[in-house]
């Protein structure tokens, strides 16, 4: 079984006792005087910050807590624009629609709150059988999609409306631990505690698509823009990448990134581009991957507990982690590529830069591949036909052999 990031250990520590520390409101820029990732840290929740996201074309952060609030911030500010309450205890997850008008929040009470973001009033309420352990919107903004963690099912909600549209009951043998539409709005990815994470047809509400190989509890997925690859990670600390595209996963395996964690891993976030990954997880400790070589490119260190979110801007220059430490912090990784240790990391895979001749942005190369190629992926692959599956996908799985622990 393919294997990666072993024994690459990039650190950049933040937050050291000798840090430089810069308050402007809210929020406060804590990094050693040379740093070279430089951090910006947001306080204002009052207990465990357990989901985050850039909205309003990274203008503004949505973030939701254990303190029973929602909060909407200024990222230029740095400080709390709007404060939404109306849960009765513990938030789990908000996201903001992709118009900005609307907001969807989940949490212990049991309630699925969709809110108007301008006036902060709740449009309409939906209640669970059990704690809604994730809640998303379409990409047209037309749907949602929540989950809770009794009966194991999946619901799928008209935004407008407030009605429920479809439910897949008993989607997985234990509690959903996350579910999201595909870019396409076309599927729906589902995690679980159950130790599989899975692919549903929205119209035919089968699954078409059943990935197993984790040894442990699958906290959260993430897939590309272009739908062809899919990561997953679970408390067993491994992070598996599946080729959806290809369909290598079915003889190979996935590709499983492994000890760069020391404790279960909660969160992954492909970057928009689809070349980078980053992952957070309980030992408090978040990793910066390059997805195309399957390898740890630098590790970001400087929350105080375990980390929930993790969410790239849309230019790919920041990362926004978010904390049982009470703090969001936005992370600048604009000019991570050209820290020593991960040139040097490139350079023990053999990796070279080159420059992509059809759109002009450098692209990272093994340097054992056919040096002719000289467009990057993303441009080669305009001209490929997106991979589909079929209902003869149901059930395949990776293989009976089990990544390391």
């Amino acid at each position: 079984m393919p294997q990666a990031g072993e024994g690459q250990l990039t650190e950049v520590a933040s937050n050291p006792p000798t840090a430089l520390k810069e308050r402007s409101k809210s929020a406060t820029w804590e990094h050693e005087p040379l740093a070279h990732v430089k951090q910006r840290v947001l306080r204002g929740h009052e207990d465990a910050v357990q989901s985050c996201q850039y909205c309003c074309d990274d203008q503004k952060i949505l973030t939701a807590s254990f303190d029973k609030t929602v909060k909407l911030w200024g990222v230029e500010e740095g400080e709390v624009a709007h404060s939404f309450e109306a849960h009765t205890h513990h938030v789990n997850q908000a996201r903001m629609s992709p118009d900005n008008k609307k907001m969807v929040s989940g949490g212990w009470d049991k309630k699925m709150h969709v809110w108007d973001v301008q006036t902060g009033r709740v449009l309409w309420t939906a209640d669970h059988p059990g704690i809604v352990t994730s809640v998303s919107f379409s990409k047209d903004g037309k749907s949602i999609v929540s989950s809770s963690d009794l009966e194991y099912n999946i619901r799928v909600w008209d935004t407008e409306e407030g009605r429920m549209i479809s439910e897949i009951k008993g989607a997985h043998a234990s509690a959903v631990t996350s579910c999201n539409f595909t870019p396409r709005d076309d599927r729906l990815t589902t995690t679980s505690m159950d130790m599989t994470s899975k692919f549903w047809d929205l119209k035919s509400q089968k699954c078409t698509l059943t990935l197993r190989g984790h040894i442990n509890i699958i906290s959260d997925c993430s897939i590309t823009a272009d739908e062809r690859r899919f990561a997953t990670a679970s408390w067993d600390k491994t992070i598996a990448l599946w080729d959806i595209a290809t369909g290598s996963y079915r003889s190979q395996g996935a590709t499983y990134l492994k000890k760069s964690h020391e404790g279960s891993i909660s969160s992954i976030a492909f970057s928009p581009d689809g070349s980078m990954l980053v992952s957070g997880g309980y030992d408090m400790n978040m990793v910066v991957w390059d997805a195309d070589n399957c390898a740890q490119k630098l590790k970001l260190q400087g929350h105080e507990s375990w980390i929930e979110d993790l969410c790239w801007s849309q230019d790919q220059n920041w990362i926004m982690s978010c904390s049982k430490d009470h703090t969001v912090r936005l992370w600048n990784v604009e000019d991570s590529d050209e820290l020593p240790v991960v040139m040097e990391n490139k350079r023990t895979i053999g990796v070279k830069i080159i420059t992509c001749t059809e759109c002009g942005k450098p692209f990272s190369m093994m340097q054992a591949e056919d040096a002719k190629s000289k467009k990057c992926v993303f441009c080669r692959m305009q001209k490929r036909d997106y991979f589909v599956p079929t209902t003869e996908d149901q059930e395949l799985s990776s293989g009976d052999e089990a990544p390391e622990g």
